[in-house]
């Protein structure tokens, strides 16, 4: 349907992943973080999404605790926080769909040089994130990874041709 206008593989595999996990597209989504450019393509599939403010999601869960939202989605949030258990307890909707980027063993967690704020506390392994959720009380239901690959030369572009650099989890309220 948005073949062409993807801005890139990840944005793709997410929404083909929502849609199989979440098919009522008139569902109810507080997604964590500030609205971003992947918002728009959910809304465009008939999902109906707000964002959490901008507050530091470590220290004040009041959002996904007061919520009407059915379902949390959390796309890349998780690595920026020091503690995503606490999100995770206190979440009140019965279903979340989430990603983050993996550690890799041969590329360093990201840090931003310029901004203080986007820096990635963890990069997970699989099982540390599957065991994050069924710690705070998840059940997890189906699981994908992926490759994104970029067009640069060199060793590391080459291993993340066929290395899963993301993972994707949908999970229910235990």
């Amino acid at each position: 349907m948005y073949e062409n206008t993807f801005p890139n593989k990840r944005y793709k595999h997410t929404l083909e992943f929502l849609r199989k996990v979440v098919p009522n597209t008139n569902t109810a989504i507080l997604d964590l973080g500030v609205r971003n450019p992947f918002v728009a393509y959910m809304e465009r599939e008939g999902y109906v999404v707000s964002n959490t403010s901008g507050e530091d999601l470590d220290l004040d869960t009041t959002a996904v605790q007061n919520t009407n939202a059915q379902v949390i989605t959390a796309f890349e949030i998780f690595e920026h926080l020091l503690a995503p258990f606490n999100v995770l307890r206190d979440i009140k909707a019965d279903k979340i769909v989430a990603s983050v980027p993996l550690k890799l063993w041969f590329s360093p967690a990201y840090r931003s040089k310029t901004d203080m704020w986007d820096r990635h506390y963890h990069e997970f392994e699989d099982w540390q994130f599957d065991w994050l959720f069924e710690k705070a009380g998840w059940e997890i239901k189906t699981r994908e990874k992926f490759t994104n690959p970029v067009r640069k030369i060199g060793l590391r572009p080459i291993l993340r041709k066929f290395t899963p650099r993301y993972y994707l989890v949908y999970a229910e309220r235990k």
